[in-house]
């Protein structure tokens, strides 16, 4: 065997693309699945390799390990279509909700729509941690480590960054105990087996290559900010746009969940670009579309512009304003990847690096269990009660929402028992969800 065309790769980059559901821990399960375990087209290590770099990376970091591979596999084009079409289905379909939203926000059909498809996404979620779980966590230093992270993320309320770099500290400090998966040459995984473990011609660090991807990438990212700027004015919701979230992609570490809380308070209290409602309610709409849950971001953008249009249809400002929000956030993606993959190909064989790599994969397994518990909490129960051992809330008991914790138990069982798929089961529990809305339960 050899490795895929990119013409059969951009069939299986689609095929991800539009089934990404679930956040980052589900769509990274998705992608193990099909890239490691049916395809076998990367190994084991290099795939765990792969996410603790984007993991340590600002940004979403299902689409950076969605481009990451492609571009191993395929070079910048590869990682092009990978990073593209990773996005792209959400991207439209979140501009299709923030329009209807614009319109019908009230309609009761979305709101039960949504109360299936939250708890099929919880399970999801859920199957994603107890997937990654087993192949990250490797013995109990990996397990304390991704324990200590959960609980610094949950109970203490350490910054992510700070969390990731005490693991790696970890890790480096005891490389011995974190030996990291060794390459996989036994012919399953066809970019080793070609390249007996070597880095692909492609991914070798060069100079010249590394200048012209930031000559490349550098305007691409910043040129609509100071042609915003240059022709709206410094004042005007458009340069407000490109600034706010051009400086988000560069500080959002640990995913969509560690800069909600900032992006906020900014956008409600400091812009007024949206209500408080607004911004949660465009927290729902992105957990029930394929793409990373940053599109949330995109909502955002839609409703600044739409708020504020100037001369333009409402409307119409608002899918400029959501597409110029996805454009600042996802460019500077492609920049991280292109420039620091091949040194991250190079160190590969490092064991220090490895093992320090390693670590921070097990303490994403505490961050996912974090994001899940979070989720849950907020899926199941209808309210919280604060307690006495810090931050942390515990759902109250006489909370529990049965409808959606049965919800969640059946389309995990249909997850992880059955064939049925990810699309079926998640048409499967929003039908259920109207059903049961219907039924006042």
């Amino acid at each position: 065997m050899s490795l895929p065309s990119l013409r059969e790769a951009t069939r299986v980059w689609a095929r991800i693309g539009l089934l990404s559901f679930g956040g980052p821990a589900g769509q990274i399960a998705l992608m193990h699945r099909e890239l490691v375990e049916s395809r076998r087209w990367i190994s084991e290590a290099r795939f765990l390799h792969a996410l603790s770099y984007c993991m340590v990376l600002p940004g979403p970091e299902a689409q950076q390990l969605a481009t990451y591979i492609g571009w191993l596999l395929h070079g910048r084009r590869g990682g092009l279509v990978a990073g593209l079409l990773f996005i792209l289905p959400g991207v439209l379909v979140m501009l299709g909700l923030s329009t209807l939203y614009t319109l019908y926000h009230q309609a009761p059909l979305t709101a039960a729509l949504f109360y299936g498809v939250k708890a099929a996404v919880l399970a999801v979620v859920a199957d994603a941690v107890i997937r990654l779980g087993r192949r990250a966590l490797r013995g109990w230093p990996a397990v304390a480590v991704a324990g200590l992270s959960f609980l610094a993320l949950a109970v203490a309320r350490l910054p992510f960054p700070l969390v990731i770099l005490m693991a790696a500290l970890i890790g480096g400090a005891a490389r011995d105990t974190f030996a990291p998966v060794r390459p996989d040459h036994s012919a399953d995984a066809l970019l080793d087996r070609q390249l007996d473990g070597a880095i692909p011609p492609h991914a070798r660090p060069s100079r010249r290559r590394a200048l012209a991807t930031l000559a490349t990438w550098l305007p691409l990212w910043l040129g609509p900010l100071a042609a915003l700027r240059l022709l709206t004015g410094p004042d005007s919701v458009w340069t407000h746009i490109a600034q706010f979230f051009s400086g988000m992609a560069v500080v959002t570490f640990g995913g969509a969940y560690a800069v909600l809380a900032y992006v906020a308070q900014t956008a409600v209290t400091g812009y007024s670009w949206l209500s408080p409602g607004e911004m949660i309610d465009g927290l729902g709409l992105a957990e029930t579309t394929p793409g990373p849950l940053v599109l949330v971001l995109q909502h955002v953008g839609f409703l600044a512009a739409a708020h504020a249009p100037g001369g333009l249809p409402p409307l119409l400002a608002g899918v400029l304003g959501g597409l110029l929000t996805s454009w600042v956030t996802f460019a500077p993606c492609f920049l991280w990847i292109f420039l620091g993959g091949p040194y991250v190909e190079r160190v590969r064989a490092n064991p220090t690096v490895t093992a320090a790599l390693s670590a921070i994969t097990a303490a994403v397994v505490g961050v996912i269990l974090n994001l899940a518990v979070w989720f849950g909490l907020h899926v199941l129960f209808r309210g919280s009660r604060p307690v006495a051992l810090g931050p942390i809330s515990l759902p109250l008991p006489s909370g529990l929402d049965t409808g959606a914790a049965l919800l969640a138990l059946a389309a995990l069982f249909l997850l992880r028992r059955t064939r049925l798929g990810l699309l079926p089961t998640l048409a499967a529990c929003a039908a259920a969800g109207v059903a049961l809305r219907h039924l006042g339960a």
